[in-house]
């Protein structure tokens, strides 16, 4: 499992240095060599590495300055410190500027391989999470997330791409619907257009002469033919947002190009072949519009082969500062200028509201921060007002305090804090705490494994 993971020792003691690099090679990891802090620095500026272990008391560059040096370079692997038996105040100071762990001399075999392995999953994770993120952005535009939730949608739409099959998303508005079915699209190997229409923003019969065409003289003020959207998706995809609120005589005569792949354009009398491959979505319950008489039964069991539920923003909040992140740098890009950060209230307040508008709503107020802000840091006076004014933010940004503190630390902190309050108030009935924090028992789980959580734990 750790076969060519490259691993960094800094260590002055050639004793020390020696017994980790064969324990390392042992392991079947790379190993690489530093005697001080600064040959270690040298190195990690030249040379790739998944993992830094290093003694904290070395002369000229200790650990804990190597470890401020390579954060200020931007590197974000994980760093193992190594301490005497006696100063774990040290490791623990470590620990607080972003080391992953820490190891005490004498070394005991076992926890050292314990913490290596976890370090280096760790790093492997982020990894292949910056991969993911890397493949998101070059092929399917701003599809940001790396929650379990999102990792299942990245999975359904890979396995879906390339079939031929009709896909129905359904999600909250500003979920990202259209942004998953274009991925579908682009991972279809469909060499015609995508072509997006949204049936709750076209009157119903301006919507049939839009998706069917029409020939001239078809009804007043058809002066010419006109190619209508199923022509243009041909060898292609066609996606049906908020299909609910289309006009049922409209989806009867959709289900009959779905049936036979043919089309009538309006006032004509002969029929269109089209190969084209239909995703449709909707911000309601589809079952329930079927009950209701909105959606037909038989299209809804013809378009639903398979299915994809988008979580809402309040659902997957670990993807806020990621989401949060790349909106600030996206709109910088557009009117230059450095890098944004956010403070760290910022980061509360985001974590804490419920975002009605999910990620849209996100992304709208990324944009006004950016405007607003003219500097190169987000503060609290930059986000709406009617933010500010819910109540749930400024109890939990008081609960986390007036300390300064970065993104992910504030993050993980409110995290913690919630989990232990829906833990408290629900007597440690994990369905219940589920409930309270809007969550799904599955992403419940999640955390109390990720921050090692247990009902009613402290924080």
């Amino acid at each position: 499992m750790l076969n060519g993971s490259r691993v960094l020792v800094a260590d002055d003691e050639p004793n020390a240095r020696r017994i980790l690099e064969i324990l390392l090679r042992r392991l079947g990891c790379e190993v690489f060599s530093a005697a001080d802090g600064k040959a270690a620095l040298a190195i990690l500026r030249e040379t790739p590495m998944d993992l830094l272990i290093t003694d904290l008391n070395m002369p000229g560059m200790g650990g804990l300055e190597l470890l401020a040096a390579l954060r200020s370079d931007g590197h974000a692997l994980p760093v193992i410190v190594v301490t005497a038996y006696g100063t774990v105040e040290n490791a623990v100071a470590a620990m607080k500027q972003g080391a992953f762990d820490f190891i005490i001399r004498p070394l005991d075999v076992e926890q050292v391989e314990m913490v290596i392995h976890r370090a280096l999953n760790v790093q492997r994770i982020h990894q292949e999470n910056e991969f993911l993120r890397d493949e998101m952005n070059k092929d399917w535009g701003e599809f940001v997330g790396q929650c379990p939730a999102m990792q299942k949608i990245y999975e359904l739409i890979r396995q879906a791409g390339p079939s031929k099959a009709s896909i129905f998303i359904i999600g909250e508005t500003g979920t990202g619907k259209e942004l998953v079915a274009r991925a579908i699209h682009s991972n279809s190997g469909r060499r015609g257009l995508f072509v997006p229409i949204n049936c709750a923003a076209i009157p119903a019969d301006i919507l049939e002469s839009e998706l069917f065409g029409y020939v001239r003289g078809a009804f007043t003020g058809a002066h010419k033919d006109r190619v209508g959207k199923f022509e243009l998706a041909h060898e292609g995809t066609l996606f049906l947002d908020e299909i609910t609120e289309m006009n049922p005589s409209i989806q009867a005569k959709l289900l009959r190009v779905l049936q036979e792949s043919r089309i009538d354009r309006l006032g004509s009398n002969h029929s269109i072949e089209v190969d084209i491959r239909i995703i449709a979505a909707t911000n309601r319950d589809p079952l329930g519009a079927v009950r209701l008489g909105r959606l037909r039964e038989d299209l809804y069991y013809r378009i639903n082969v398979l299915g994809i539920q988008l979580p809402p923003l309040r659902e997957r909040r670990e993807d806020i500062p990621l989401l949060a992140r790349h909106f600030l740098e996206k709109y910088r890009r557009s009117l230059g200028g450095d890098s944004f950060k956010l403070s760290g209230e910022v980061a509360q307040a985001l974590m804490a509201y419920a975002w009605p508008g999910n990620v849209r709503e996100l992304e709208n107020m990324m944009e006004r921060a950016v405007v607003l802000s003219q500097g190169l840091e987000v503060g609290l006076r930059h986000l709406p007002q009617e933010m500010l004014l819910t109540e749930s933010p400024v109890i939990l940004m008081s609960s986390i305090g007036n300390e300064d503190m970065d993104l992910e630390a504030s993050v993980a902190k409110l995290e913690k804090n919630l989990l232990n309050k829906a833990l408290a108030e629900s007597a440690g009935n994990k369905a219940k705490a589920a409930r309270i924090l809007k969550i799904s028992e599955r992403t419940l789980w999640y955390k109390l494994k990720k921050y090692d959580l247990k009902a009613g734990s402290p924080e």
